[in-house]
């Protein structure tokens, strides 16, 4: 009798708790949610995210606001997320510097795993391979053999050491054997700069930086770092497409995360609602215009990309001794 009296007060406990719990889920939002970008402000990732924070805030009726917190590649801000209450009321909106730092420097301030619940890819973005138009070649095959032929003197500009391009051609000069110098600038402006004026034989930059200078057929296209074409620039194959071996997809990430722990309920509210935004033919323009290509995956999907690219890009890192400055 005392054993089923016990049990009947612990179920009632928890229906009540389960109900409790299912009511606030309904009320959320019931506060502004603060989205937290870990780069200064008027970057791309920056103005995606205000894009979304505002479609969130008139769909779901509570402000959505950005905060900036840059700082060490991103990761002031990663693990300022990471230390959040798990409430749903603190997100964040990160790049490829989520799976590239823990692994670039020496210690970063979260978990990828533990810290950290995936909520959904929002867009990816591709690098492209480019060279100034007087380089005679038209494809990866006729720069592969220019190489060979003019040994000692190729090289190849990206934005910076540690960036999502500077580890894609790390992976496409060791991936075909190249005898490529890689260039690290700081930035997309020096970089392209740098090509265009020819002190560079290649590089490889965010394809919206190097999509008017394709227009304007100072810059050639070669590929692009996708899995597939991007749309900005439909006409340019893909790395594999191209020959290349090996995994060459190195997409920038725009990607929705949230403080571990966070309800599965308000995750889902999140993945759902972003992903009606993105579905917008408005917002899929602009995300085009910016060079991103809409992705809205599940959580599930994003976690496993995840634990997918953490791994590559670690080994990457580690062959080619790269150590964030």
């Amino acid at each position: 009798m005392v054993r089923f009296v016990r049990l009947s007060v612990f179920l009632a406990a928890l229906l009540g708790s389960s109900a409790s719990f299912a009511q606030s889920t309904v009320d959320f939002p019931n506060r502004p949610v603060k989205v937290i970008v870990p780069f200064a402000a008027g970057g791309p990732a920056d103005f995606v995210a205000r894009l979304i924070a505002q479609k969130l805030t008139e769909s779901l009726g509570k402000q959505f606001y950005v905060e900036n917190h840059p700082g060490t590649g991103g990761n002031i801000g990663i693990g300022l997320v990471a230390q959040a209450a798990p409430d749903g009321y603190t997100i964040l909106f990160v790049t490829s510097s989520l799976v590239v730092n823990p692994s670039l420097y020496a210690k970063v301030p979260y978990d990828v795993y533990k810290d950290l619940a995936p909520i959904t890819l929002a867009a990816v973005s591709s690098s492209v391979l480019v060279a100034n138009s007087s380089l005679p070649v038209k494809s990866v095959k006729e720069l592969v053999d220019h190489l060979k032929a003019n040994p000692g003197k190729g090289s190849i500009g990206t934005p910076g050491i540690g960036t999502t391009a500077y580890l894609a051609a790390e992976t496409f000069k060791r991936s075909l054997a190249l005898d490529l110098v890689q260039i690290p600038f700081d930035g997309a402006g020096p970089t392209l700069n740098a090509v265009l004026g020819g002190h560079v034989t290649l590089a490889l930059i965010a394809s919206p930086s190097a999509a008017p200078h394709l227009k304007q057929g100072t810059l050639r296209a070669l590929a692009v770092t996708s899995e597939k074409r991007s749309a900005l620039m439909m006409e340019v194959p893909t790395m594999a497409e191209a020959g290349v071996p090996g995994d060459q997809v190195s997409d920038i990430m725009l990607g929705v995360l949230a403080p571990a722990g966070t309800p599965r309920e308000i995750i889902e509210l999140f993945q759902r609602e972003i992903a009606k935004a993105i579905a917008t033919p408005e917002m899929k323009q602009r995300l085009v215009a910016l060079g991103f290509d809409p992705v809205a995956n599940t959580p599930e999907e994003f976690a496993a990309r995840i634990k997918r690219e953490v791994p590559k890009w670690a080994k990457v890192i580690r062959d080619a001794q790269i150590k964030a400055e």
